[in-house]
């Protein structure tokens, strides 16, 4: 099993021990933009033409909700790219 694949499985499964760098790497691998927070905000957007933004704080442990946000848009998008 690939590094991507555990991530994904890892993911799928909202695993509480989830970094902000995991969800941020998968983010990115399904074609999300990140944008830097401005004037000291610790929350980064993330964008994807057709889909809605995402924003989750530079934090550890991260959230269960933030975690959920990222496990729906792996879950579509792996069901488009099947």
């Amino acid at each position: 099993m690939s590094q991507w694949d555990k991530l994904v499985a890892s993911i799928l499964a909202e695993s509480k021990n989830l970094r902000f760098e995991e969800l941020a790497k998968a983010l990115i691998k399904i074609g999300y933009t990140m944008e830097q927070p401005r004037g000291g905000s610790s929350h980064y957007t993330f964008r994807k033409a057709g889909c809605f933004p995402i924003t989750i704080p530079k934090q550890n442990p991260m959230n269960k909700a933030y975690i959920e946000l990222v496990a729906d848009a792996v879950r579509q998008y792996l069901e488009e790219d099947a």
